[in-house]
């Protein structure tokens, strides 16, 4: 099964770990945006993360926008595919919130998966179906 084979609103499990390991890389590269990938299996389920890359933004503005580095996405990409493992989904943080995709953000989004946003100001943690903008819940699993 791949990610083609379910519906973009499907459930993302994220296990507790890499939600903390999450919020830690967000917090870390505050005030510009985190951006990282998240790595795990399409299951009938959800899509279950099990890993976590975070990368480089090299975005112009990147207290106000991201950009993975192309090589380093690529790098996540294989390392995923060596794990045997698929794109689940895209993180990335807005420092000041909120925790909805901005215009740029709907705009850029290239993979079929959920992007999850990160609101350090808020505290909340959303995942979205873009560019549409469709909600898709994210389970927290305690493994």
């Amino acid at each position: 099964m791949t990610e083609a084979d379910l519906p973009l609103t499907t459930a993302l499990h994220l296990p507790r770990v890499l939600e903390g390991a999450l919020w830690a890389h967000a917090r870390r590269d505050a005030p510009a945006e985190c951006v990282g990938a998240i790595g795990g299996h399409v299951r009938p389920d959800g899509l279950h993360a099990h890993a976590l890359y975070p990368l480089p933004n090299i975005a112009p503005d990147p207290a106000r926008q991201y950009l993975a580095d192309p090589g380093h996405l690529l790098r996540a990409l294989r390392a995923m595919q060596a794990e045997g493992l698929s794109l689940v989904a895209l993180y990335h943080s807005h420092p000041n919130g909120p925790a909805t995709p901005s215009r740029t953000d709907t705009q850029l989004a290239a993979y079929s998966v959920p992007y999850l946003i990160a609101d350090l100001r808020g505290g909340s943690l959303l995942g979205y179906s873009l560019p549409d903008g469709t909600a898709v819940d994210i389970v927290s699993d305690a493994g």
